[in-house]
């Protein structure tokens, strides 16, 4: 990496999803603490609920996303500063687990975004200011079931909404459709207006958005470049995202870097039933990898980035990604440039990439993303 870059800016590390079932919680982090050591603001995005309260929610995405609050460490294991809990599990157990969890995060000295007692706290950035250089990071999620967005006096996660139609390809009956997406125009007006507000009061803006379309390699959903090149003119300088447990491609809107999908970072979950695989396969087009029972998203959810980027008072001035592999124990190792698997992980982000405008440059370990 270059060395230059620490007497010239902040160094931000974005890390994709977290959210371990299984203890213990301290190897995780084992082999990929010295490479978030070197960061000035390490941000992550949690996947579950860390409490002892609540009840399952009609709409939950399944039991397991509520956790013992001890297993929280993994988060503190890691040094993260700043924790996204947008995500589309936040309300699975209703207003107190969610409450719970971001209480649990800040008694561990860990901001929170992206969620809140109310809509007011929900869409509230974390403010971070290092080496003269102030940080605003703010999140939201786009996967959003009935009743989890937060609202005036209701606690939940703020929503990046979008609509879905389904549009006819031929006059043939039976032809399947286009399924068309479109942003939620009060949501993008509010996600803009949060951004404008924080870039006066922040020389650099990340906005995390939990969005897409999970499980299913390169896909990207008709409404997320519209909301990315929103947010870029709103002033945002860096968009990090999270929920499709793959990597998806990284594009490059007015000189600004959005990474879709940084996929998993550390995650583990029940083994699937040999039915579920099949229903996973069926639906996604996706087959499971037997050799990771516990990371059942699919062949390619081993795969992951760390987003890392310079930040200066003018903005994000040098955006990279680390190629990371998940380990049979279910680590995240980042590769070296010289180890053949960092090839294999370059190859794999230029086809997911290949539809988006971007340039990469390998550099050492790191591979950097410029326009086309």
């Amino acid at each position: 990496m270059a060395e230059h870059d620490a007497d010239q800016g902040v160094i931000l590390m974005g890390c994709g999803d977290v959210g371990p079932i299984h203890e213990p919680m301290l190897p995780y982090s084992a082999l990929v603490k010295p490479t978030l050591a070197a960061a000035d603001i390490r941000f992550g995005q949690c996947e579950r609920v860390y409490s002892e309260r609540g009840s399952l929610q009609v709409h939950s995405g399944g039991r397991h996303s509520r956790l013992k609050p001890h297993l929280a460490s993994v988060f503190s294991d890691c040094g993260f500063d700043v924790v996204s809990v947008a995500s589309n599990h936040a309300m699975d157990w209703g207003e107190e687990a969610l409450l719970d969890t971001l209480d649990v995060l800040r008694a561990r000295g860990i901001q929170t975004v992206g969620a809140g007692r109310n809509i007011e706290e929900a869409r509230r950035p974390a403010l971070i200011e290092r080496k003269g250089v102030q940080v605003a990071i703010l999140a939201y999620c786009s996967i959003v079931n009935e009743g989890y967005a937060a609202g005036p006096a209701q606690a939940g996660v703020a929503p990046m909404r979008a609509h879905t139609y389904y549009e006819a390809l031929e006059y043939q009956a039976g032809i399947p459709p286009r399924v068309v997406t479109v942003p939620h125009e009060a949501d993008l007006a509010a996600l803009a207006a949060d951004i404008a507000d924080a870039k006066r009061r922040a020389q650099v803006v990340v906005v995390s958005l939990h969005w897409g379309l999970h499980f299913i390699p390169r896909a990207i959903a008709d409404y997320q470049p519209v909301v990315a090149r929103a947010a870029f003119a709103a002033g945002a300088d860096l968009i990090l995202g999270g929920h499709a447990h793959v990597p998806k491609a990284v594009a490059v809107y007015g000189g600004k870097v959005c990474l879709y999908s940084l996929s998993n970072f550390i995650m583990t979950s029940p083994a699937p039933s040999a039915q579920r695989a099949q229903v996973f396969l069926e639906r996604y087009g996706a087959r499971l990898d037997p050799d990771y029972p516990h990371l059942p998203y699919g062949t390619d959810a081993k795969r992951s980035l760390i987003a890392r980027a310079v930040l200066t008072r003018a903005g994000a001035r040098r955006v990279s990604f680390l190629p990371v592999l998940i380990d049979r124990h279910l680590r995240p190792e980042v590769l070296a440039g010289r180890d053949p698997r960092f090839a294999e992980a370059l190859a794999y982000m230029e086809w997911a990439s290949e539809d988006f405008p971007h340039r990469f440059t390998v550099e050492g370990d790191e591979v950097v993303v410029n326009a086309p």
